[in-house]
């Protein structure tokens, strides 16, 4: 299948794409991994995004574009703590990339998107041609002080991007949510059923899908400290997940326009930011000795 087959999936899945900050369909191709097993450690769980303070701000989250309600604080993650969580469901077997040669050939610039949207057949007006605009300028703004970004198109580019921030010779592992047990509703609240266990990593590469015709990965990394959990959580709707979770402890340099702000009610620097990853983004983490040694 190629790339113009990948804008049917596209297509069809765009109202959910534009609410979650999903991609379409494409080439049907396993992201390589340096090590082919995600870690799995016992009594240790993988999530997505989740929301705190969710009871008190039930009205505003009424209101709230679902995508958002990710967010979360270092106080939440407890045992028996509940909150509302919107989880897409799709998992890493959904993240496909193209090759390297076929996304190479295909212009990836917003100077580009007149000859883009020709090509995929969509009009200027069309929301396809928003989502593509939104992530095309995301992928070119330069990034906050202390953080590098890229947008892969490939898999041979993404693992070039982790390799390089990672360190060339350094081995890494590769965290995803599962989706044990499937929930009957995208958004359910959910509880937390065992200790959280933070993965002690000093550096990590996130990766994170954004809407366009064929797969596209924001991948980046900051040199500020940020903590890594791995959280075990069931859903009123009979949903288990095993999900991933990242604290950012340093928010100094973000943008008064970040969503976290809003939905925390916090202002940048006052506190840190932690969300829970969908099933279909990944975190590399470098291997530690006390990792392995766990497994």
């Amino acid at each position: 299948m190629d790339v113009h087959s990948a804008v049917e999936t596209f297509l069809l899945h765009l109202l959910l794409v534009l609410c979650i900050r999903g991609s379409g369909g494409a080439r049907e191709m396993t992201i390589p991994m340096q090590n082919s097993n995600v870690l799995r450690l016992p009594s240790m769980d993988h999530q997505v995004h989740a929301h705190a303070h969710a009871n008190s701000k039930s009205s505003h989250m009424d209101h709230m574009d679902p995508s958002l309600i990710v967010f979360f604080t270092l106080n939440d993650l407890k045992v028996g703590k509940k909150m509302p969580i919107f989880f897409p469901m799709k998992d890493s077997s959904t993240s496909t990339l193209l090759p390297r040669d076929e996304a190479d050939s295909i212009p990836f610039s917003s100077k580009q998107l007149p000859h883009l949207l020709q090509f995929f057949s969509f009009s200027e007006d069309s929301p396809q041609a928003k989502a593509m605009q939104n992530t095309l300028r995301e992928c070119e703004v330069k990034p906050i002080k202390g953080e590098t970004k890229h947008c892969a198109t490939s898999a041979e580019s993404m693992l070039d991007y982790v390799r390089e921030t990672l360190g060339l010779n350094t081995q890494f592992e590769v965290l995803s949510t599962t989706h044990i047990i499937k929930s009957s509703t995208l958004l359910d609240n959910y509880t937390i059923l065992e200790e959280p266990k933070e993965i002690p990593v000093p550096k990590m590469v996130a990766c994170h899908t954004l809407p366009y015709p064929y797969t596209v990965f924001y991948c980046h990394s900051q040199q500020t400290e940020n903590k890594v959990f791995v959280v075990s959580l069931a859903g009123e709707h009979g949903g288990r997940v095993d999900a991933v979770a990242v604290c950012h402890m340093d928010t100094s340099q973000w943008s008064r326009d970040h969503a976290s702000f809003r939905v925390l009610g916090i202002e940048p620097g006052s506190s840190h930011v932690c969300h829970f990853f969908r099933g279909d983004n990944f975190v590399y983490v470098p291997t530690m000795p006390m990792i392995q040694q766990s497994i």
